[in-house]
């Protein structure tokens, strides 16, 4: 499998967002090919993190593009986002689901359940994801696909961010979190 390049990251977060469908997460031996996703369009998107300006926790949307934003939500749920676009424009995409390929045990429909089976957590903030250990890539074969595109869960407070189509999916995949 070929990582993706720097380039892929360095480009508009809606594209990059689209793109990413069918591509695998591979993290140590597990791999799972990305199904669902949802576009952070940086500090004017009151529903993505780096609305509320540059914090030690969002530092890392504010980097270069390319890298791993692991945050914790709940208190007890990590989620995966990656950081896009050039340094400084604080967006990224958060990895809602993914379809298991390789050593992947455990629910993936939704963030949460996707970082516990894929085992990203916390130490994983900030990695750079052109690594060999940690990093998307092109399938060996991609598959033919349809993307739906339907408002993001979970961000009612964002006003009319909230009803923006920014979360992308394989139509009919059943690895989908929610239709």
């Amino acid at each position: 499998m070929r990582t993706l390049p720097r380039s892929f990251y360095d480009r508009d977060t809606i594209l990059v967002a689209e793109d990413l469908l069918g591509k695998y997460l591979v993290h140590a031996d597990r791999a799972g090919r990305i199904v669902e996703v949802e576009a952070y369009l940086g500090p004017h998107d009151l529903a993505a993190h780096s609305a509320r300006g540059l914090t030690e926790r969002t530092k890392v949307m504010f980097g270069p593009p390319g890298h791993a934003y692991v945050y914790m939500i709940y208190g007890m749920y990590y989620c995966m986002n990656v950081v896009t676009e050039r340094e400084g424009h604080a967006s990224a995409v958060l990895l809602r689901a993914v379809e298991p390929i390789q050593n992947v045990n455990g629910r993936t429909q939704g963030p949460g359940l996707l970082c516990k089976a894929m085992g990203i957590d916390r130490r994983l903030n900030a990695h750079d994801l052109l690594s060999d250990d940690f990093y998307i890539a092109e399938p060996p074969k991609e598959k033919p696909f349809t993307i739906a595109k339907r408002p993001r869960i979970g961000v009612e407070y964002a006003g009319r961010w909230a009803k923006r189509h920014l979360r992308f999916y394989i139509k009919g995949n059943p690895f989908v979190s929610r239709l």
